[in-house]
């Protein structure tokens, strides 16, 4: 066996054990004091700049800028507690209501449109509450930053490119949900690092702990309930968490119990508490909103009982369905709409020129039909014949006369299906009007019931089932969904109930005991979003965009095009820059990977030969020479043992290994938020980018401070105020996009702006 030597050599070092172990933690203490009064300092210039920037002109202009039509309105509407259909979940509008109800607004302003003046309206306060949401993502992504690389320089930077970009500084100054969904995402990715930090440094299970556990989940579930696209930072924390995990799994220091410990309390804090808070929010949603309004049409009948105001609350109707009742249908599949019609007719190229059918999401009067018997005009008005499965009826439109009809002509949108019209004069049509009413799983003789019954509708002649395809109509159509026949008779989307129901001789019974319960409408609620986010169309002369034109700033959106113009366009320097540094990262990761695999390699080639010349000196009975190994006695005194036992958090010296970890994990973050928006098929639009665009300035501040760690600190200072100088001259340069421009248009040569049309596309 090899002998081992130790010596004791004279120490260089002056004083006793004792004095130098004091020493060295005084000048511990003292470095870790100044790095938390320098990161004090810094975050506390952030948080003056940033709020001195977002604050800025925040009431400016006085009139509806953009979605604030929507979004203004719909805070109204949770005021006056009026239900409406939206494809997002409610916190974010929730949130809207409820900070203009504290500062005075009353939810009277009708935000009809774009450029409408507020006047005397409380506006204020909903500008001042997501503004000041969206001021808090700097000073978050600040300690994220420096909680993952222990770096001010990093921190700094990374809070730069926040800060001075104009675009993240448009969206933040609107009423508008994407302020508050970046502000609780930014929350997430600060609550997921500061769980990594606490437990990394031994806080397990400690208040601390729990603290971010709970705090974590909290804005993991706010930020989903906000919009569905929270699902992407959701994924995020969840492989960052399990990574974790896996890494404490693997700690063979630690028991397994342990690691079933950290599985149970991270699932009961970011799984089953964001679960139920997320219940919790649409629970309060459906509460508010008890008051029937334009969204009713689009759930089911049954839904649209528990709405106060609605035809079907409380509702005293005939239960029984019967030839001379007045009815509306509805299409039974998930935001179906009424079977309706209008005196306009189908355009030569869209078939037969005869009466447009549709169906329509709003209640009106033209989407009532009268049941007649198919061979005769009507029934005696005294007697009284209940409709049952498999009756051929015809349907008369009750404003415009005209029957139901069919024949062999194509649907306009859909052309395997036939063409469904309104034909006739006066109830009279022809053979082609007769449809045979058949109930879902009926039997013979079956009565049709008000709303239970689901019904398909066969036309006699053609054989084809009535039937909503989803498609919309063009301008033609009034954007209406069609209305076709089809001979798949299977088809799931040719199923309607009858929603109300008069008739004279029929009695009238409570409806109030078919009003679904919470789950059911929460369940409803989510099939209805879904569906109604997949169908997003663009509106008439609205500009929308594609995911490759996003990261290189390629077109802005217009905010305000009046006088007073706002255009949403990030700072170019800070996008374009943005890129470069996203791909020195992916070719620096790679090249450290290749370095990584090569160095393990090699260690693994020396273990071999080290093994192989023992093996040999012991098969010819020879000693190895003697390692010798020096160490100074008083550097392990007890006292300075004891010191180094308990590293502190802040003393913690960056490393390049850090820094490459933590930005690989904001690069996951940037994929996830940004690569999904290239497989969805509904419109996009240019603010869709933004949650990307914060992990990618994050990652683009620890990137600059990986890259610039060879040099001299202070010549890494000088390059540091050099960019913060440039990205300050840029903000005031390119300001006037987000604080409100007049005068010409930058196309033209005597605009203030004509010499920052840096590019074709942009419109300002």
């Amino acid at each position: 066996m090899a002998a081992s030597v130790v010596k004791t050599p004279k120490c260089t070092r002056r004083g006793s054990a004792k004095e130098l172990a004091q020493n060295a933690a005084s000048a511990g203490l003292k470095s870790s004091n100044e790095a938390k009064w320098n990161w004090f300092l810094l975050l506390a210039t952030v948080f003056l700049v940033t709020f001195a920037t977002r604050f800025y002109k925040v009431t400016e202009p006085d009139h509806i800028c953009w979605d604030e039509t929507h979004f203004g309105k719909m805070g109204s509407w949770y005021i006056n507690r009026t239900f409406f259909f939206d494809v997002h979940p409610p916190l974010g509008k929730m949130l809207i209501g409820l900070s203009g109800y504290l500062t005075g607004y009353n939810g009277t302003f009708p935000f009809e449109k774009p450029g409408d003046k507020y006047n005397e309206t409380r506006y204020q306060g909903m500008r001042y509450f997501c503004t000041a949401l969206g001021a808090l993502i700097m000073p978050m992504g600040f300690d994220t930053v420096y909680d993952l690389t222990r770096s001010h320089e990093a921190a700094l930077l990374s809070a730069a490119y926040l800060v001075f970009d104009v675009g993240l500084l448009t969206l933040n100054q609107y009423i508008l949900l994407d302020p508050i969904l970046l502000f609780f995402m930014m929350a997430s990715v600060w609550g997921m690092v500061k769980i990594s930090k606490t437990t990394a440094s031994g806080g397990s299970y400690s208040l601390r702990w729990w603290f971010w556990l709970f705090l974590t989940g909290t804005m993991l579930s706010c930020t989903i309930s906000v919009k569905f696209v929270g699902l992407f930072v959701v994924l995020l924390v969840g492989l960052h968490t399990a990574t974790e995990l896996w890494l404490i799994l693997g700690d063979l220091r630690q028991p397994i119990v342990e690691t079933v410990k950290q599985v149970a309390c991270r699932a009961i804090t970011l799984i089953v508490w964001p679960i139920l808070l997320y219940i919790l929010f649409f629970y309060i949603h459906l509460s508010v909103l008890n008051r029937s309004g334009n969204g009713d049409g689009f759930y089911s009948s049954a839904f649209q009982s528990r709405l106060i105001g609605n035809s079907l609350y409380n509702a005293s109707m005939p239960r029984d369905v019967a030839y001379g009742s007045v009815v509306t249908i509805k299409n039974h599949k998930t935001g179906g709409g009424y079977l309706h019609s209008h005196h306009h007719l189908y355009p030569k190229e869209a078939g037969a020129r005869q009466q447009q059918i549709t169906t329509y999401t709003h209640k009106d009067e033209n989407n009532k039909w009268l049941i007649k018997p198919h061979n005769k005009q009507r029934l005696p008005k005294d007697k009284l014949q209940i409709l049952r499965h498999g009756d051929i009826v015809r349907l008369e439109h009750v404003a415009t006369r005209r029957n139901l009809h069919s024949h062999s002509e194509p649907a306009p949108m859909t052309k395997k299906h036939l063409q469904v019209t309104g034909y006739g004069e006066l109830g009279v049509g022809d053979a082609n009007d007769a449809w045979r009413v058949m109930i879902v799983g009926g039997k013979v003789n079956e009565t049709v019931h008000t709303v239970t019954s689901r019904l398909k509708l066969i036309h006699l002649l053609q054989n084809c089932a009535l039937t909503s395809s989803g498609k919309q109509l063009p301008k033609w159509g009034f954007e209406q969904q069609e209305v076709s026949c089809n001979l798949n008779l299977r088809d799931k989307n040719s199923q309607w109930n009858v929603e109300d129901n008069e008739h004279k001789l029929l009695p009238s019974v409570s409806f109030s005991v078919y009003a679904p319960g919470f789950f059911a409408r929460f369940l409803e609620s989510h099939a209805v979003m879904l569906q109604g986010n997949a169908g997003l169309k663009p509106k008439e002369g609205e500009i929308t965009s594609r995911p490759w034109q996003w990261p290189i700033n390629y077109r802005g959106q217009f905010f305000s095009g009046s006088a007073y113009r706002i255009y949403l366009l990030g700072n170019p320097l800070i996008w374009w820059s943005n890129l470069v540094f996203l791909a020195l990262f992916v070719v620096v990761f790679l090249c450290n990977a290749v370095v990584q695999q090569r160095r393990a390699g090699f260690s693994r080639l020396q273990a071999e030969s080290r093994a192989e010349i023992e093996s040999e000196a012991v098969a010819r009975g020879e000693e190895s020479e003697p390692s010798t190994t020096e160490i100074c006695s008083c550097c392990l005194s007890p006292e300075e043992k004891a010191l180094k036992v308990i590293p502190s958090e802040s003393s913690e010296l960056p490393t390049p290994e850090m820094s490459l970890r933590a930005a690989a994990w904001l690069f996951v973050g940037w994929v996830l938020h940004y690569l999904p928006f290239w497989a969805m098929g509904r419109v996009l639009y240019f603010h869709h980018y933004f949650p990307a665009l914060i992990f990618n300035s994050l990652l683009t501040g620890i990137m600059f401070n990986y890259l610039m760690r060879f040099l001299p600190k202070w010549i890494q200072h000088v390059i540091l105020g050099v960019v913060l100088s440039i990205l300050v001259f840029s903000f005031a340069a390119f300001s006037p996009l987000a604080y409100g421009m007049s005068g010409p248009l930058a196309n033209e040569p005597n605009s203030t702006m004509h010499s920052l049309k840096w590019l074709s596309t942009w419109e300002f």
